[in-house]
């Protein structure tokens, strides 16, 4: 190992050496060199000598000199290469502003002397400066627009340093495969200049991609090469930032071995590095391996750790996975105030980052696919009158595809009124008839008490079915009927585009509204059908809690819920079907009532010998008074906290259902805290 480092030492040494007895004789030919041309092409190598030596003052002398005798001898092409080393130069130091002037005055120069790869190289350059300024639009053109040329003259460590630019503008827009692409691209090229660092660069940038893209293998895979490729260096810098996302890959997948092994190899290497980036990434990756293995208060621990390096590294994308952590372990320990806290924070801060991305991502519009149309110098955002009748044309498709969308929906609207108001009229019907059943089974009150029983039970039984199909038929009616009307006014042509956009939410609303009660309908004609004679089997409870999250998915993104799924393998005894519609009208209720930030948890547990479901949600909560009513027959329903509507007889149906499976059901609120919902049902055997 004496050996390498002496050559290497030795190697450096001749470099320098060689590079000063280069910089020396180029100084003695200028000097000693007339006023013409060719003292200028003298100077130019001098001055790119200085640079790739990094001796700025000096080449900034040279500079000035070379630019009056390059400008007095009207020698362009040379005054081009002057302004872009000065460029360089301000680059390097961070002067960005010097640096796109200087920048501008060369393209200015190459453009005249129609040197298209003087142009390729500043484009590249301006685009590198304006990506790491945030101006991704500006950036993207310039970088796209030398990407061609470099291509065209396969110029292999221009086009590295293009390629790897343009991955990290697409991947700060989160454009991810563009991202990808454009990595993939660098990694290639860097391979055939055997650019080690580059190389290592490259995989870890591919591997970040993969983890964004939950791709977890991919980007297990991808990490893991990063670390093979950085095996031999010295500098654990790379390890220090490799290891904690590694582990994090493997919590994704559930190796809690791998994930904890990476993990605390990766906090012990940045605490002997003092990088506190990666002690704050290491702390939280660990808080969520505890918490996933359910030892709250150790995450909790190592949560308070990270919070303390916060404020001092200042990084968003730890600072939310701090707070999202904080409120998930303050939900499983009950700290319900806390847990609101931290949730707040976290939709606070996740809404200004989605702005911010939204913003950007405004600006990004696939540039890659328009190069043949982009001019590197100005490029212009006019259209021809062809393309903008092109432009309409697609509109008035898209609206008049719009158009018969509404009238499906609305056909579909009345297809299921009519199918309520037959099922309506058929359990008429069938009331007429139990009534009938009623006169018989009081005749024999006397001979059977159980046929007494029977005939008060189908009387209640028929009176929710006549309160519910009534509540159902005129809401259905009222939805139909404003969807009808739009439609109607749209087709004898009275109602304008704008007209009609104003009233898109307003039918979309009606038309969630007639679906809910015709699946509420739907549901309970099912258990009628069956006339409400349960038909127990053992099943687990964790799976129907796990089908009904799925069916709501859409409806927890779209009010930003958070569900905290707890529950765990529990065998309960009871008609499945019947519980089913018992925690699908609970777990909706809970959205219904939450708003963004609120946090859902589902959790059972074994209480007496009975299996325990619960319910939980941290939102508006219910008044005593209302408590009273909730569980009643009476048509009592408010509105959600998006002013969704209900049936009002969802969690009376519920309490029937439960209570013939030999169950209860029961609720604890308290307002602007939330509630809990419990269903105790017979444990199987």
């Amino acid at each position: 190992m004496k050996r390498v480092l002496t050559v290497l030492l030795l190697c450096f040494c001749l470099f320098g050496f060689s590079q000063t007895k280069e910089q020396d004789s180029l100084s003695i030919a200028v000097a000693f060199q007339s006023q013409d041309s060719s003292k200028v092409d003298t100077s130019i190598a001098l001055i790119k000598s200085l640079y790739n030596s990094q001796d700025y003052p000096k080449a900034i002398r040279y500079i000035d000199e070379v630019e009056k005798l390059a400008s007095k001898i009207k020698y362009y092409k040379r005054l081009a290469e002057v302004h872009y080393y000065k460029a360089l130069i301000f680059t390097d130091k961070n002067d960005f502003y010097n640096a796109l002037d200087s920048y501008e005055d060369a393209k200015k120069l190459y453009n005249q002397v129609s040197d298209s790869l003087g142009l390729a190289k500043v484009n590249n350059n301006i685009g590198l400066i304006e990506i790491n300024r945030g101006n991704y639009n500006r950036g993207l053109q310039y970088s796209l627009s030398a990407i061609k040329i470099f291509e065209a003259k396969n110029l292999k460590q221009e086009l590295s340093k293009s390629y790897n630019n343009l991955a990290g503008a697409y991947s700060n827009t989160n454009n991810l495969d563009k991202a990808l692409e454009f990595n993939q691209k660098a990694l290639s090229v860097r391979a055939q200049l055997l650019d080690e660092n580059g190389i290592i660069e490259s995989t870890k940038n591919i591997a970040d991609i993969y983890s964004e893209k939950r791709e977890h293998r991919k980007a297990i895979e991808f990490y893991n090469k990063t670390l093979d490729l950085s095996k031999d260096k010295t500098d654990n810098l790379i390890k220090g930032d490799v290891l904690p996302k590694l582990g994090e890959e493997y919590l994704h997948l559930k190796d809690f071995d791998k994930a904890s092994e990476n993990l605390i190899n990766g906090l012990q290497i940045n605490r002997q590095q003092s990088n506190k980036l990666g002690i704050l990434k290491s702390y939280n990756a660990l808080a969520n391996l505890n918490f996933q293995n359910r030892k709250f208060k150790t995450s909790k621990l190592q949560l308070d750790r990270a919070s303390e390096l916060i404020d001092e590294v200042d990084n968003d994308d730890e600072r939310i996975k701090n707070y999202k952590y904080r409120m998930r372990v303050d939900s499983a320990l009950g700290n319900y105030r806390n847990a609101y806290f931290w949730q707040n924070k976290y939709y606070d801060l996740k809404q200004e980052l989605d702005k911010e991305k939204f913003n950007s991502n405004a600006i990004i519009n696939n540039y890659s696919e328009e190069l043949e149309d982009l001019n590197p110098i100005s490029p212009t955002n006019s259209i021809s009158e062809t393309e903008k009748a092109e432009l309409i044309a697609t509109n008035t498709k898209k609206l008049n595809k719009f158009k018969y969308i509404a009238y499906g929906l609305g056909a579909a609207m009345l297809a299921a009124l009519g199918i309520a108001l037959f099922m309506y009229y058929r359990q008429k019907d069938n009331t007429s008839r139990v009534k009938e059943l009623e006169v018989k089974h009081k005749e024999m009150l006397v001979k059977n008490k159980d046929a007494l029983e029977q005939s008060k039970h189908l009387e209640e039984t028929n009176q929710v079915k006549d309160r519910l199909f009534s509540i159902v038929s005129h809401d259905l009616k009222d939805s139909v009927s404003s969807i009808k009307g739009c439609l109607d006014l749209m087709k004898e042509g009275n109602l304008s585009k704008s007209e009609f956009k104003e009233l898109i939410p307003e039918l979309s609303d009606n038309a969630d509204n007639a679906s809910q009660l015709l699946f509420d309908l739907l549901n309970w004609s099912k258990t009628q059908m069956q006339n409400l004679e349960p038909n127990p089997e053992a099943f687990d409870v964790q799976e129907v809690f796990k089908s009904k999250i799925h069916l709501v998915e859409q409806k927890l993104e779209q009010k930003r819920v958070v569900l905290i799924d707890e529950s765990k393998p529990e065998m309960a005894y009871a008609d499945k079907n019947m519980i089913e519609i018992v925690v699908q009208n609970l777990i909706a209720n809970a959205i219904k009532f939450s708003r963004v930030g609120d946090v859902i948890t589902l959790t059972n547990r074994e209480r007496n010998g009975k299996v325990l479901l619960c319910v939980e949600d941290t939102g508006v909560g219910i008044s005593e008074e209302n408590q009273k009513k909730i569980f009643t027959k009476e048509n009592f329903t408010t509105l959600g906290t998006d002013n969704e509507k209900g049936t009002g007889l969802g969690l009376s149906i519920c309490k029937e259902l439960v209570e013939l499976n030999d169950g209860r059901i029961w609720v604890q609120s308290e307002e602007n805290f939330g509630s809990k919902f419990f269903i105790e049902l017979p444990k199987a055997t």
